[in-house]
């Protein structure tokens, strides 16, 4: 039987300019970094208030590159304050790819573009 989700893996093409990217716009932290035996590059990122981490992958040199369909899959973080989160990216060079949107539930939904394309979804939930 599954106990736990334990972590999310993503491939990139760029591990640094990724691990930037969630390390500024959503202030995430790298909990450690490894050289896997088939010589990729690894970073997990751990996510606050979660037990579970993101896994940023990139294959050593030579491996066909990265190519994110659109809506293939995205990670939701959830957000005290949407606006105030929007201002605070926008000053760090960041914006929203779409968004705020108000959804039948109450919250409030908006998305940022993280290196690669994959989608970043932030949720400011209904009080």
């Amino acid at each position: 039987m599954v106990k736990k989700l334990l972590h999310t893996r993503m491939r990139v093409n760029d591990i640094e300019r990724t691990v930037k990217f969630y390390e500024q716009a959503l202030e995430l932290k790298v909990a450690r970094r490894s050289i896997s035996p088939r010589g990729a590059q690894i970073v997990f990122l751990a996510t606050p208030n979660s037990d579970e981490e993101i896994e940023i992958c990139q294959l050593p040199p030579g491996a066909p590159p990265v190519q994110v369909q659109p809506d293939l899959m995205h990670l939701a973080f959830e957000v005290e304050d949407l606006a105030a989160f929007t201002k605070a990216i926008e000053k760090k060079g960041f914006k929203l790819s779409d968004g705020p949107t108000p959804t039948g539930s109450g919250s409030t939904i908006a998305f940022i573009d993280a290196p690669e394309g994959y989608e970043i979804e932030l949720i400011q939930r209904a009080k």
